[in-house]
């Protein structure tokens, strides 16, 4: 069930299911390093080495949040000789976070609000 009016003739309120998922997949987005994990994926695929020097965390921290994404959902896996290659699931997850750091940017430069 698609919410959008360019999706759906006749907007349906979500059913309890879908705002269990969003709220958790909010919960997963709700940390500064998955966040900047994320923002990395939404460029394309990518290991864990290059994802660590992107986020600045640790490498096993690193690991541990992506295997969380990855259980959750939010990212796959696969792999590429003895390298695991991680990437977004879909479009939704990019937007998401595009949106949450546009609303961050938004409100730490001063920039007006949209309507």
């Amino acid at each position: 069930m698609h919410l959008s009016d360019a999706h759906d003739a006749h907007p349906r309120t979500p059913s309890t299911e879908q705002f269990a998922r969003a709220a958790e997949v909010l919960g997963l987005l709700a940390d500064r390093t998955r966040l900047a994990l994320l923002h990395t994926l939404a460029s394309g695929e990518a290991d864990v080495t290059a994802l660590t020097a992107v986020c600045g965390a640790a490498r096993p921290a690193v690991s541990q949040h992506l295997a969380k994404l990855r259980l959750a959902g939010v990212v796959t896996s696969r792999k590429d000789g003895r390298r695991v290659v991680y990437a977004l699931r879909d479009g939704h997850l990019a937007r998401l976070v595009t949106e949450a750091l546009s609303h961050a940017d938004h409100e730490l430069s001063g920039l007006p609000r949209h309507d």
